[in-house]
């Protein structure tokens, strides 16, 4: 067995648990269709049946698959999405977990990241990631300042975090792989304050600049900075009102995680945060657009109700 082949066997067997008794449906898109495939190579050894699915790429993170595969998605035991644009947040993917279905989420899945990342211990990653996941949800704010200028204030009051720890193997379960993340919707329309995004903006990869971005009442309300910058404003601008909303507020718990430019892996770094705009439904709320964009903010220090949880991209946990 090649590198390529245990990774894609400990993120069939250990991470999504499959069952020799199983479907598995695997999903792609045209620039992953290769890397795609050794999940069907791999599920035959795991699985009763493996369905093989490629759609064409969509335009942006969040915008749903095509019929039939919404359907086809919550008729399987299990759905691995190795596709270059997130279904993650889509209206396909939480109808399939409603269903029963074990769905992990593959976006923008690179084979150097799944063969780095799958040595990753996910036991531990899943421990670290649920009490991270547990002070989040018991804390009223969120502050978050970084050496590039981000200060802003997230009211998160009565919100249930969720851990992503990698471990798919209940019914109705979901996440990214790899992952190792502990994030959580903000009260909608409270958010206030500066986000600088120095790491990696979903969609447009590592950031040669940092992005400025302007928050009042839980809403972008302006975009500043180079070219890159450029790119997002006219992304928030081509879908709406409902992109500027500031869906997400994430910490990164994998160790053998780094930036790369592919979110993926960006937002599961340990020692960095992540704050998204857009789609918040898969976490509760309300607002629901084909569009969730995430961007890294790198050396934070975040404080929950006052207590350091990582002070200049350090770990307190």
């Amino acid at each position: 067995m090649n590198e390529l082949e245990h990774a894609v066997h400990v993120a069939l067997s250990v991470c999504l648990g499959l069952k020799p008794s199983e479907t598995l449906l695997v999903l792609a898109d045209p620039p992953l269709h290769d890397l795609a495939y050794a999940f069907v190579r791999g599920g035959r050894t795991l699985a009763k049946e493996v369905i093989f699915v490629e759609y064409g790429q969509r335009a942006r993170n969040g915008e749903e698959p095509p019929e039939p595969v919404p359907t086809l998605m919550q008729k399987v035991d299990a759905v691995l999405a190795a596709t270059s644009r997130s279904i993650t947040h889509t209206k396909a993917r939480r109808d399939a977990t409603a269903a029963g279905a074990r769905v992990a989420t593959m976006p923008g899945i690179t084979e150097d990241m799944l063969i780095r990342t799958m040595t990753a211990d996910y036991e531990a990653i899943a421990e670290k990631t649920r009490f991270v996941a547990e002070l989040l949800t018991k804390a009223s704010v969120a502050r978050v300042v970084t050496p590039a200028g981000t200060d802003v204030t997230l009211p998160i009051t009565g919100i249930r975090a969720i851990a992503s720890t990698g471990l798919i193997r209940e019914p109705g379960q979901w996440g990214n792989l790899p992952s190792g993340e502990a994030y959580l919707m903000p009260e909608e329309g409270k958010t206030q304050g500066v986000i600088v995004v120095d790491g990696a903006l979903a969609g447009i990869g590592l950031l040669r600049e940092p992005v400025r971005i302007q928050v009042e009442n839980g809403q972008v309300v302006s975009v500043e900075g180079g070219e890159q910058a450029r790119e997002f404003a006219q992304q928030l601008e081509a879908v709406g009102p409902l992109a500027r909303n500031v869906a997400e507020l994430g910490v990164g718990t994998n160790p053998k995680a780094k930036v790369t430019g592919a979110i993926l892996e960006d937002e599961k770094v340990l020692g960095t945060v992540h704050i998204a705009f857009g789609n918040n439904v898969s976490m509760g709320g309300t607002v629901d657009v084909p569009f969730h964009v995430d961007g890294i903010l790198l050396k934070p220090t975040l404080w929950l109700d006052g207590e350091l949880l990582l002070e200049n991209g350090q770990p307190r946990f």
